[in-house]
């Protein structure tokens, strides 16, 4: 459920309406356009709604590494 929540937050730093990230990299970068910048973080943001699917269809995923690494 906590990676769940991590990912979902990840997606609200990237997407409007509040898009934090993209905010401050205009903020750093202000000769690239907005419109760029939005073009730019899709494939991230349908990156990450993929996974956050992913996890919740198969919890195995998220727990996988933690059972590999406790061995």
């Amino acid at each position: 459920m906590g990676l769940v929540v991590c990912i979902s937050l990840q997606v609200s730093f990237l997407s409007p309406p509040f898009a934090y990230s993209i905010f401050y990299l205009k903020g750093i970068a202000p000769d690239i356009p907005l419109t760029d910048i939005y073009r730019g973080i899709v494939p991230f943001v349908l990156i990450q709604i993929l996974i956050t699917v992913l996890c919740i269809v198969f919890p195995g995923l998220c727990l996988w590494l933690p059972r590999v690494l406790s061995h």
